[in-house]
């Protein structure tokens, strides 16, 4: 039986042993060997060590993580008619309403953030449509199950999806979904994937494990009453088996981040020297600020957007540049986001003949400021299409123009008159000796 014909078969939910018969011809496979998961994808960095260490315990990732979704979980979903490129008016329909209420007591904003809080965190977010109810499926119990290996076969697709609570060692009973019944939206793809996708924080893994080190030693640093770091020296009576015992005892009790600042107890013998600095002299804000920036910028959100200490002070606060960075953000990390999950998702949604699923980005107050830009670039056109038609060219080829910024749509487009009244030439000049005047 074809994998097609076996998912779509009229009964109940195949279970793992199913899907391997399906795929081998009524061969059993057991049910913890390595062959039918050769023909998956799975998720190659950990969503819980990423969700665990990062997102709950780094503040900067958390604040980062939040500065995009409270943006971007505001927009609303419409449908939309193309022109070209170009998106056309907005409208709604009925079938949105499964956006609107994707599951009992959700909303737009709750499907919007567990969306890009687990593209985040896993680098894909999965949705399935069951009946008129969206569920949210946990990215790391998911696995992408394709026709044939990626490394082996020239053409490979993606054949269905496999959810089991728990992930493959779970001792629930998996689901199947099929392309068509399940969003799979991957703002990042990864490289090495043929169709995963990458989380932000993958890159930036070392910059957060420095940053909780530095927040870990700061911590530790007033814990011990701030004492900075100091050198021992011995005299030469000292023998090296007593050195050596003493060296033990003091790096076990004194070395890491969490034993920073201790105060160090020593009997005769011993000479002690302060060599280490303070946080101020350390420079610590800047050292644990240039991180905190590099983790934002890998979030695609400017260091002022989030709040960091580097994108608060000198001309970062500027009105001009925080409008810049502003921009920056959200027409680029966020439009770009938006366009994608609109695409992902209407694999889930019945669109209208000839429109596409949309957003409204009308009512979020952040972008208010865009609304200012926006009235500012229509008047300039307004104006540009006054001096056109004032100037004899036909009103829908200015038009054609102005929107889609194509010198050719004025060509052959002039009526023969001119402004300012668009009268013929000739009209109320003096008639040459012997014509009757132009009427």
């Amino acid at each position: 039986m074809k994998l097609w014909q076996a998912l779509r078969a009229p009964e109940a939910r195949f279970t793992f042993q199913d899907l391997a018969d399906a795929y081998s011809g009524g061969q059993v496979w057991p049910y913890f060997t390595t062959s039918p998961w050769q023909k998956q994808e799975e998720l190659e960095h950990s969503f819980l060590d990423y969700v665990q260490n990062a997102y709950k315990a780094s503040g900067v990732v958390f604040a980062c993580q939040m500065a995009r979704q409270r943006i971007f979980s505001q927009a609303r979903f419409q449908w939309s008619t193309f022109s070209g490129a170009k998106p056309g008016p907005l409208f709604g329909s009925p079938e949105l309403g499964l956006l609107e209420k994707p599951w009992p007591n959700g909303s737009t904003n709750e499907l919007l953030a567990r969306m890009i809080q687990d593209a985040d965190m896993a680098g894909q977010a999965y949705i399935a449509r069951e009946g008129n109810r969206l569920r949210r499926l946990r990215p790391d119990w998911v696995q992408i199950v394709l026709s044939a290996p990626p490394a082996e076969a020239v053409e490979s697709d993606v054949k269905g999806y496999l959810y089991r609570p728990g992930g493959q060692s779970g001792k629930s009973d998996g689901k199947i979904y099929l392309p068509d019944e399940l969003t799979h939206w991957t703002p990042t793809p990864d490289p090495e994937a043929q169709y995963r996708g990458m989380s932000w924080l993958t890159p930036v893994v070392r910059e957060i494990r420095s940053d909780k080190a530095a927040t870990q030693h700061k911590l530790s640093f007033f814990e011990n009453a701030a004492t900075p770091n100091i050198a021992v020296s011995f005299k030469e009576s000292v023998t090296n088996e007593e050195f050596d015992a003493f060296m033990e005892s003091l790096n076990g009790a004194h070395q890491g981040p969490r034993n920073a600042g201790k105060t160090l107890y020593l009997a005769g013998g011993a000479d002690v020297t302060v060599i280490g600095a303070d946080l101020k002299q350390l420079d610590f804000k800047v050292v644990q600020g240039a991180g905190e920036t590099r983790i934002a910028n890998a979030a695609g959100v400017p260091a002022v957007i989030v709040g960091l200490s580097e994108g608060l002070q000198g001309s970062s606060l500027n009105a001009g540049n925080y409008k810049s960075a502003r921009r920056n953000f959200s027409e680029g990390t966020l439009q770009d986001l938006w366009v994608g999950v609109c695409a992902a998702l209407e694999t889930v949604v019945r669109a209208p003949a000839r429109a596409r699923l949309w957003f409204d980005k009308t009512q979020i107050p952040f972008l208010r400021d865009d609304s200012k830009d926006i009235a500012e670039i229509q008047q300039t056109q307004a104006n540009a299409l006054r001096a056109l038609v004032d100037a004899g060219f036909a009103p829908d080829a200015a038009v054609a123009f102005l929107a889609g910024d194509d010198l050719t749509a004025l060509v052959g487009q002039h009526s023969g008159l001119y402004s300012v009244q668009l009268q013929p030439p000739g009209i109320g000049q003096d008639p040459t000796p012997g014509e009757e005047p132009a009427q």
